[in-house]
């Protein structure tokens, strides 16, 4: 086996499959990538316990072949490479690299013992702008639960149903709700749920050109990017019913540009006592005071005009719960919705964004 190819071409193909490689693997081989090279294309994979991740570049192919190195040490050579071309020779299990004046030489084990990558038969397909996924991801994955106990909200769940991509996160203190409409077959219809580490992965390496290609069975999903091959397994379980904690009407609507709310949350919370993080929000038509304080530091408020005529309600939440939300939706104009004070605020933007918050009480 013997190909070659540009210094950085190699390093963004490492970069896009090594992230996924644990450091304490159940098995040796699984701190290695598989390497396979043939007709004018190295494919580079990497696999744990739920995850593969296959990425292709263009190289040029002396003698097809294939090989595991070890994925983090070989993206840190190539990393510290001068730029040039990196040509490696495989005979065996050791590969010899040559880039400039540099000569490297790493051990690696049989190609053949690399876990084969799964195969998805009769799944259903999808095909979504790379760009929904990536903002409905961004709205949605700081709801995920962290709670291994709470093994089902560990995850976003996914659907294509109704004409529509809906995502939901939650940790039991709150909800966010992604939904977009998207064309697909009546017939294709159907929910799953993509583990937190995948999400994560997905997120990272998606674009805002281009479509995705979704495959998904009861089990497995994958998402091809054309030049990469996401393969992930799925969360097993039933998914409770989201939709029953989204309050149904509202008495009071806030209008208000995102950006000054985040803003002024962020610089009155640095105040917040440091165990309960609560920011105040005092409201009366036209304006939103924000307060927070402690004992033990003291107390900031700040005014932020508001488009609001209705009654006078003083509502307190956990500043990081609302911060989170504000941070993803950027420069929309946001609307916040309340029944009363001690039932659950809705922050929503458009028609795309939906997040549940519960008030908490006063200590």
């Amino acid at each position: 086996m013997k190909f070659a190819l540009a210094k950085q071409v190699l390093l963004d193909g490492l970069n896009k499959v090594v992230g996924v490689v644990s450091s304490r693997p159940s098995m040796p081989i699984l701190s290695n990538v598989l390497l396979e090279a043939k007709e004018s294309e190295l494919k580079l994979t990497t696999v744990n316990g739920e995850l593969t991740i296959q990425a292709k570049v263009p190289c040029l192919v002396e003698s097809a072949g294939a090989i595991t190195l070890p994925a983090k040490k070989l993206q840190s050579i190539i990393r510290e490479l001068r730029d040039g071309e990196v040509s490696i020779e495989v005979k065996g299990h050791e590969a010899k690299g040559h880039c400039n004046r540099t000569q490297f030489k790493l051990y690696g084990l049989p190609a053949e013992d690399f876990p084969q990558m799964a195969v998805l038969k009769e799944a259903c397909e999808f095909e979504v702008p790379q760009a929904m996924f990536n903002r409905g991801f961004r709205y949605t994955e700081f709801a995920i639960a962290n709670d291994a106990s709470r093994y089902m909200l560990t995850g976003i769940y996914t659907c294509f149903q109704s004409g529509k991509l809906t995502l939901v996160a939650t940790d039991g203190r709150r909800l966010a709700l992604f939904e977009n409409e998207l064309e697909f077959p009546e017939s294709q219809q159907m929910c799953f749920n993509l583990p937190s580490r995948s999400v994560a992965e997905i997120h990272r390496l998606l674009g805002d050109a281009g479509n995705v290609l979704v495959r998904a069975t009861s089990s497995l999903a994958s998402f091809d990017l054309g030049d990469t091959l996401i393969i992930t397994k799925l969360i097993d379980g039933n998914y409770p019913n989201y939709r029953q904690v989204i309050p149904s009407h509202y008495n009071e609507r806030i209008s208000m540009p995102a950006q000054d709310l985040r803003e002024a949350v962020s610089r009155v919370s640095l105040l917040a006592a440091e165990k309960r993080n609560t920011v105040l929000f005092h409201i009366t038509p036209g304006s939103m005071v924000v307060q927070s304080g402690a004992a033990d530091l003291g107390e900031a408020s700040e005014d932020v005009p508001i488009d609001y005529s209705g009654r006078e309600l003083s509502i307190t939440f956990n500043a990081d719960y609302v911060l989170s939300p504000l941070k993803a939706i950027g420069e929309n104009e946001v609307n916040l919705d309340f029944i009363d004070v001690s039932s659950p605020g809705v922050m929503r933007v458009a028609n795309e964004f939906l997040y549940v918050l519960m008030p908490m009480h006063s200590a």
